[in-house]
């Protein structure tokens, strides 16, 4: 009787065990439980813990932590190039509506969804760009494709949170084309420079020769303002000095200063007459002193 009193006990214990097993869940932290009653979701949300429930409900796990995955693809530029990408996405469920994203695409929603769509618009975007633009373009272009998924996916309830291109590789025909384009750009710049230099010290020395001559011309110039000007200071200065000699002149003075030139000497005269030669003399005081004597 003791013996079967244990074994009903244990049975007890067991099966509350069990019920309380199946009335009970626990959803680990990182995660949101989504609740099913036969199947159907329960339009309802569990935080992380440890959770009643009722025994004909299922309690799913779903991740809400954000993810990253990264991403190859190809595509064609807008003149028809092939494009190979390798990138990367961020992203992360809204924990409020995720019995919805659940219900409408399940728990694989990456793979269903978000994958999917984020190729198509990457090829959409890539298509606006030729292929020389289109590595110019790596943060516009990460950018555009973010804000495209994150305009479909807002929907369901997930949040991307950044998108970046980090690799964009071309074909060897390509490659080696925009290489050999580059060079003859490279090459035609430098000659353009190589002329611009030239051009620039043909010009220099043109100046140089421009600035040389007027500096000449302008010494030149000066000289000869300073002989013309030095001759007419002189021309002047002579010019006063006879006007003051002339001015200063009176008949006394002149009859003076040819008394004080005479020697004494009366002046002689000679004159011929049929080849002979008489001496004239003119006698002026000298006879009148020697009539007086007389």
């Amino acid at each position: 009787m003791k013996k079967k009193g244990l074994i009903i006990a244990g049975v007890l214990v067991l099966a509350l065990v069990i019920i309380g097993a199946m009335c009970t869940a626990t959803v680990q932290t990182g995660y949101t439980g989504i609740v099913t009653t036969f199947g159907k979701v329960e339009n309802m949300t569990l935080e992380a813990g440890l959770h009643l429930k009722s025994p004909f409900q299922q309690i799913i796990s779903m991740d809400n932590r954000e993810q990253k995955t990264t991403f190859t693809t190809e595509a064609f530029s807008s003149d028809i190039q092939q494009v190979n990408i390798t990138g990367s996405i961020n992203y992360a469920i809204n924990k409020s509506t995720a019995m919805n994203l659940f219900k409408e695409v399940g728990t694989d929603y990456f793979n269903k969804l978000v994958y999917p769509r984020m190729l198509e618009i990457t090829k959409g975007v890539f298509s606006k760009y030729t292929a020389e633009n289109l590595v110019a373009n790596r943060q516009k272009l990460s950018e555009s494709i973010r804000d495209g998924l994150s305009e479909e996916l807002q929907s369901y309830g997930i949040n991307v949170i950044s998108l970046s291109i980090e690799n964009i590789d071309f074909t060897d025909a390509f490659t080696d084309a925009v290489e050999a384009k580059q060079v003859a750009a490279q090459r035609k710049l430098q000659a353009e420079i190589e002329q611009a230099q030239m051009t620039m010290e043909t010009q220099q020395q043109a100046e140089r020769q421009r600035i040389n001559a007027e500096a000449a011309a302008n010494v030149a110039k000066i000289n000869a303002d300073a002989d013309a000007y030095a001759l007419k200071v002189r021309s002047e200065a002579e010019a006063e000095a006879n006007k003051m000699i002339a001015e200063s002149l009176t008949e006394n003075l002149i009859r003076s200063n040819e008394i004080k030139a005479w020697d004494g000497k009366l002046p002689v005269y000679m004159a011929g007459e049929g080849g002979t030669t008489i001496p004239v003399l003119q006698f002026g005081q000298e006879n009148a002193a020697e009539g007086t004597n007389e």
